[in-house]
Order: structure tokens, then C-alpha cells, then sequence
């Protein structure tokens, strides 16, 4: 799961000190709309802040008499959901307008937190310039849609060609299935030792971020709708897809051809991929997001002007190499609007103008997004922002998204103690795939069905 600071730091008190005094109360009048939004836990990271005071200066330009007033939360990701939460359960506290990840917001449509935007939506002509895939992100179980995204993430396989070249392996790699990603680390294992050939996020420490990058990168390559079945509304279980994705990450730890256990099981284990095992030569392959070049372009915190000769980039196959041939998972967030906000026509105002050309341009540059927009998508700004911004916006297309349900954060739970089992040794897949059906069971109630 993408990070939302480019450093992500565990603040024990963020939540107690800094979010909860952010937006105490509300303070705001009839004329002044109130943007609430996650502020980044690294003190130097401060892109969205800046962007949002930029617009806020368009939105009072251009409505005279009428105020912003920006409440960021600074606070890691779950503690910033908890504090938006209690804010809008109440008509006193709730924002005009919140920043909602599309890995929750069907749990706080479900809370009735959100309000539809379908009838805002049919009158702007700006929403025919989002990709289908994305409209779904904030789509929810009733068919109605409760935010507007402003942009996503993809993933696919980062490799260091110099590496592969003391292997013997072709700088213009790319794997047609998984046995191809698994003969390259073993051949970077034999030929360019005390290197780690291969990570695969794993385990229950590193959370979502194992869950979706690492499996489900695996998972959604073994056939159509391998998580939760939509037509059916019910949870797929039983599925050899599973297994499959399960003996992948057996294979990678079993053989070795990934970081020591205890390195990937530390909750860490990302940012160092990140700041320390890519840049410094140590890592051969890594499967992980778009967003890794923002960690080295000097807006980060590890300076590496050379990492885009360097690095290369592959899109992730599906297993065997069987249609549409390649994967990818995506996230990220969106605006909605409180069902108790007290000026929602002026929310929706501040997202007009958020999502106007020029403004969407500048947000997916700033914080190397990747464009949900077709004009973004094509605008030079956006193709010159970021070395292999074109590679990665280009898996947009095969990309696929997270059920986004109520239930979706305990199913991932499962997914990752299943995969923590077979990391340690101390289940088959098999064994850690039945596991996880009979959590799965009981967690949905029983709403599943066999593959």
C-alpha cells in the first residue's frame, strides 16, 4: 500500500497531540467550506499542504466573500481515518469535504458518514475524463458513487540493470510468467552473491502493504475475480489461485532468493527496500509501486540523481503468461463529501476547481500520482514529471482494485497471517490456504463461495 509520507514514521502520540488538536472544532461559518486532509508524519514532507493552500487562494479569488479554512490531520494513516471518523459523526465537527482512501470508504458509506455525488456528477462534463477503473474506486455496494478520485498507483517489478548484467540478464527484462521472475533470482543468487535477488512483501507486520503489493500482485494473475466473486456477492475460497500465489512466496523465502525472514517480516521492511537495499546496489528485483522514484529525486530523503539509468522497470506477468499477459494493483484516494457537512455546494465547488485541468496536472506532478485523467495522462507536464511515469501510467489499463468493502480490511488480516505462515515455514500453502478459508468463513458469515 502506497505510504502517504515519503519517509512513513510511527509517531506513538500523533494521534493524541497533533490530530487531535488539528480540528477540534468547527469554527467555520456558512461562507466557509473546511477541507479536511491527511498531513504527512515526515515534517519535511509537505506537497498535498502545499497544493491545497494553492487552490484554496484560487477558491477565494474567485468567490468573493466566501473562505477555505484547510484542517490537516497529521497522523499515520489509520490514526488520520479514526480522527476523519469522529469527526463526521457529528454535524458540530464534521468537514465540508474529506480526504477518503478508497481502502476504506465503503465502511464509512456503510457508517453513513459519506454522501452520494451522482446527481453533482451527471452535470460535470470533467467526469467523462476519468478512467472507468478509477470511477470504481469509490463506487459503493449500492451503485452509487461517494467520491472523486484525484489520482492512483500501479505496480509492477523494479530490477537493477546492473545487477543484471553481472548475471548475464537482459537490461530490457521482462518476464513472460512467474517462472521467468523466479530463473532470474535464482540466477542473480548464483552469479552476483550477497545480493538479495528478489522481495516480495510478506507477513503480518507489514500490513496492507504485503497484502496488496505482495500477493494480491500474485493473486489477480491467476484468473478473473480470484478475491471476491460481484456477481455472486460472495468471497471466493478453495480457489487454486490462491495456493498458487501462496507457493510463490513459499518459494521465495524457502529458496532463499528473498531477504533474511526476519528482515521481511520487520514492519519497516518497505522503506528500507526504498532508501536503503535499492540505492545501495543490494536488492536485484523488487516488486513495488510507482511511487519509488519520489523517495530519490531530492524531494525525498535519499538523494540518488542516477537511479533512473540504473533501475529499470517491468510490468508484473500473470502466471502463465495467459491473457491480458500482465497485473497490476491499484489504490488511492478521494474526495467525498460528509453527509453532515454544513456547505456541501461549496465542497463540491473546491473539487471543481481541485480537478480543473491545469490543477490536476499540478497535483499528479507534485505527488507523483499516476493519472486517473485521459488529458492529465497525455499532458507533457505529467510525461516529463518522473522517469517512467509513461511505463507505470500505462499499467492503468490492467490494473485492478481492492473489493472495496466493509469487511475487506479483516479479510486482509487473513491474507496476511496466511502469507506469514508460509514465509516462516510453519505451514504448506495448502495448509495456510485452508487456514485462511475458514477465517475467511467466519469473518464474511458465511458469505462464500467455492472455486
Amino acid at each position: 500500500m502506497r505510504p502517504t509520507a515519503v519517509v512513513p514514521l510511527v509517531l506513538a502520540t500523533a494521534l493524541a497531540a497533533g490530530s487531535l488538536t488539528a480540528c477540534g472544532g468547527s469554527g467555520g461559518g456558512s461562507d466557509t467550506v473546511e477541507v479536511a486532509y491527511n498531513r504527512s508524519t515526515d515534517h519535511t514532507v509537505r506537497f498535498k499542504d502545499d497544493f491545497l493552500a494553492s487552490v484554496k487562494r484560487q477558491f477565494e479569488r474567485d468567490h468573493p466573500g466566501k473562505k477555505v479554512k484547510l484542517v490537516p490531520i497529521q497522523a499515520p494513516d489509520n490514526d488520520y481515518a479514526t480522527k476523519a471518523q469522529q469527526m463526521m459523526r457529528s454535524g458540530k465537527t464534521a468537514p465540508d469535504l474529506v480526504y477518503e482512501d478508497t481502502f476504506r470508504i465503503n465502511s464509512d458509506i456503510k457508517a453513513g458518514y459519506l454522501s452520494p455525488l451522482d446527481d453533482r456528477l451527471a452535470s460535470w462534463d470533467d467526469w467523462n475524463r476519468f478512467v472507468p477503473t478509477a470511477k470504481t474506486a469509490a463506487r459503493a455496494e449500492d451503485g452509487r458513487t461517494y467520491g472523486v478520485p484525484d489520482g492512483t498507483d500501479t505496480r509492477g517489478l523494479w530490477f537493477n540493470k546492473r545487477l543484471f548484467a553481472k548475471a548475464g540478464l537482459p537490461e530490457d527484462w521482462q518476464p513472460r510468467n512467474w517462472a521467468d521472475i523466479l530463473d532470474a533470482a535464482r540466477t542473480i543468487k548464483k552469479k552476483v552473491p550477497g545480493v538479495i535477488p528478489l522481495n516480495v512483501l510478506t507477513g503480518k507486520a507489514v500490513g496492507e502493504a504485503a497484502v496488496m503489493q505482495g500477493f494480491e500482485m500474485l493473486l489477480y494473475g491467476t484468473g478473473d475475480n480470484p478475491l471476491y466473486d460481484p456477481a455472486a456477492k460472495k468471497w471466493v475460497t478453495g480457489s487454486q489461485g490462491f495456493q498458487d500465489a501462496l507457493g510463490f512466496v513459499r518459494t521465495v523465502y524457502g529458496e532463499k532468493l528473498g531477504p533474511d525472514v526476519s528482515d521481511a517480516l520487520d514492519p519497516n521492511v518497505n522503506t528500507r527496500v526504498a532508501t536503503e537495499w535499492l540505492p545501495e546496489g543490494k536488492l536485484a528485483i523488487a516488486l513495488d509501486g510507482s511511487w519509488l522514484g519520489q523517495f530519490w529525486s531530492g524531494r525525498g530523503t535519499r538523494d540518488w540523481p542516477r537511479w533512473s539509468s540504473v533501475l529499470g522497470q517491468a510490468a508484473m506477468p500473470t502466471k502463465d503468461g495467459q491473457a491480458p499477459g500482465r497485473v497490476s494493483l491499484s489504490g488511492g484516494w478521494t474526495w467525498a463529501i460528509p453527509k453532515k457537512a454544513k456547505n456541501p455546494s461549496l465542497a463540491w465547488e473546491f473539487v471543481r476547481l481541485m480537478q480543473t485541468p491545469a490543477n490536476a496536472v499540478k497535483w499528479a506532478v507534485a505527488d507523483a500520482q499516476i493519472a486517473v485523467r485521459d488529458d492529465v495522462a497525455a499532458d507533457p507536464a505529467y510525461l516529463r514529471s518522473t522517469p517512467g511515469i509513461s511505463f507505470f501510467t500505462g499499467l492503468v489499463k490492467y490494473t485492478h482494485y481492492r473489493p472495496a468493502l466493509p469487511v475487506y480490511p479483516q479479510v486482509s488480516t487473513a491474507i496476511g497471517e496466511a502469507m506469514e505462515a508460509v514465509t516462516t515455514g510453519d505451514a504448506t500453502p495448502a495448509e495456510a490456504a485452508r487456514a485462511y478459508d475458514e477465517q475467511l468463513a467466519t469473518i464474511t458469515g458465511g458469505a462464500v463461495t467455492k472455486r
